[in-house]
């Protein structure tokens, strides 16, 4: 089991990807809780509404330039590309340390350097996403999203406890200058990967009209704008925990800056737990997307109500958890379901609606906290939640055959019979019986398994990379993740699941 949750770091230039990335993803963290302790305690008077915005002009360029980054990502090679904006993000760190240790700080200097932060984070995020790809190839992409999300948030359990810690014993200046040296680590490991090993997709020639030409794709891919629509009302209205967890630390709870970063280390427990559960899965599915906003509104609107600190923080583990699953599962299928030529653009589109929306939402959670309180900002994030998630159900319902609860029954069936398929299960949960042929078609139309790039989403005699869906049928090996021999694929065994489960609802015979 080990060696299928760590599968992506048998490739030697992933290793110092990962190895390079988290060191630079401990500072960043730190870098967040003390520009934001910063603005909150020094610069303004507990102003949410200030670090509302500090947040938002970081974030604001990749709703703008993301478009074009992602173009760029297909273009240039992401190597190099990442060795510039890497560079470019150390030294503002640089900048910005240097600023509070002399003294000259002033409010207006965050808010510019977090926009120019935001501009280099926009050249950054495409190519950044597109580049694991290259690292492990198509197979180990799973593994090592859900590996490099829990890198992310191993850095985030330690980060904000040391930078909390930090700002207490040297002060916020030199958190800067710290998180400034760790950009070191990332850029060595740029530098030492072997070239010859990365799995290179074909470079975008240059042209007219590209950008448009990925905006068209995403609306052609009915997976794909479902979570469009569902990561903007969640990267906007509830993915703003560094603002209300510093305003619940300061404003409700009358903590200091160890305690904030305390809190945030606490949810990494949960976004690390969950991105290693993420890593033990092939693929991720719609209805765990769906589950996942579900749980996550939920958890943020008890979250809310807690009435001390320490449960405040005992909820923010499942906060963690499902937010870490929303988010791996959407970054996983989108990257599995678009095709190479495309990926760097969809990605961007992807950022942009998931990291863009906070210029909206950051500013608004931080008006709602100063005029109703602050309670009243974390319970409208889960709303928020909680309504991606309505969205969702009723396009997995809309789509497929059966309710929501038919469709979780089904995903549990098919995860477990497969378990037994590979041993890692002890008693075999009975499979449902199903023709191969027709199980397979019918997989190949349901729209919650994520296909590969080469099949792509399962249109009716849509010709698609040489086949077309009636050669797919007939030939069930040819699924992603299929094996070459033996039992069918999960998808076979989910959808023939979920059609029988559906029939037996309304007390019918399941059609062959």
């Amino acid at each position: 089991m080990s060696s299928r949750m760590f599968r992506a770091l048998q490739h030697p230039n992933y290793r110092l990807w990962a190895a390079g990335a988290l060191v630079s993803n401990v500072g960043t963290w730190m870098q967040r809780v003390a520009q934001d302790w910063l603005v909150l305690t020094q610069l303004t008077a507990h102003d949410g509404a200030a670090v509302g915005i500090t947040t938002g002009l970081q974030f604001l360029p990749i709703l703008i330039l993301g478009p074009y980054a992602g173009v760029l990502g297909d273009r240039l090679d992401k190597r190099k590309l990442l060795l510039g904006t890497q560079s470019a993000m150390g030294l503002l760190a640089l900048l910005q340390g240097v600023l509070v240790l002399t003294g000259t700080v002033q409010l207006w200097h965050v808010y510019a350097i977090a926009l120019a932060l935001g501009v280099a984070s926009a050249f950054d995020a495409p190519p950044r996403q597109a580049f694991v790809s290259e690292l492990v190839g198509r197979t180990d992409v799973p593994n090592a999203v859900a590996l490099n999300s829990a890198s992310f948030n191993l850095a985030r359990l330690a980060g904000p406890g040391v930078a909390g810690l930090l700002i207490g014993l040297i002060g916020t200046g030199w958190v800067f200058m710290l998180n400034a040296a760790t950009f070191l680590g990332v850029l060595i490991s740029l530098t030492r990967l072997d070239v010859g090993a990365l799995h290179r997709t074909p470079p975008l020639p240059r042209g007219k009209g590209q950008i448009v030409a990925g905006i068209k794709y995403v609306r052609t891919q009915p997976r794909i704008m479902l979570i469009m629509i569902m990561a903007a009302l969640v990267g906007t209205f509830t993915l703003n925990f560094q603002i209300t967890n510093a305003l619940m630390a300061a404003d409700v709870f009358h903590t200091g800056a160890d305690a904030y970063g305390l809190l945030g280390s606490i949810q990494a427990i949960g976004t690390l737990a969950g991105a290693l559960l993420a890593a033990r899965r092939r693929q991720p599915r719609l209805s765990l997307l769906v589950a996942s906003a579900v749980g996550l509104g939920v958890a943020s609107m008890v979250a809310a109500a807690m009435p001390t600190y320490v449960a405040y923080a005992v909820v923010l583990v499942f906060v963690g958890v499902s937010a870490l699953t929303f988010l791996n599962s959407a970054n996983t299928i989108v990257q599995l379901t678009t095709e190479p030529q495309y990926r760097g653009r969809v990605l961007a589109l992807y950022m942009a609606v998931i990291q863009g929306g906070t210029p909206i939402g950051s500013p608004l959670v931080g008006w709602l906290a100063n005029v109703a309180g602050t309670r009243w900002s974390v319970l409208a994030g889960g709303v928020a939640a909680l309504v991606a998630g309505a969205i969702g159900i009723w396009a997995l319902m809309r789509w497929g055959e059966g309710t929501f609860r038919d469709q979780l029954r089904a995903a549990w069936a098919a995860r477990r019979a497969e378990q037994a398929a590979t041993g890692t299960l002890p008693v075999l949960a009975p499979a449902p019986s199903a023709d191969r042929s027709s199980a397979a078609h019918d997989a190949d139309r349901s729209p919650f398994v994520a296909s590969s790039p080469a099949v792509g989403p399962s249109v009716p005699g849509r010709k698609v990379s040489g086949t077309t869906e009636s050669d797919t049928a007939a030939s069930p090996q040819r699924f992603a993740g299929a094996p070459a021999t033996g039992s069918l694929p999960s998808g076979v065994l989910r959808s023939a699941a979920i059609r029988g489960a559906a029939a037996r609802r309304r007390d019918v015979t399941p059609l062959p």
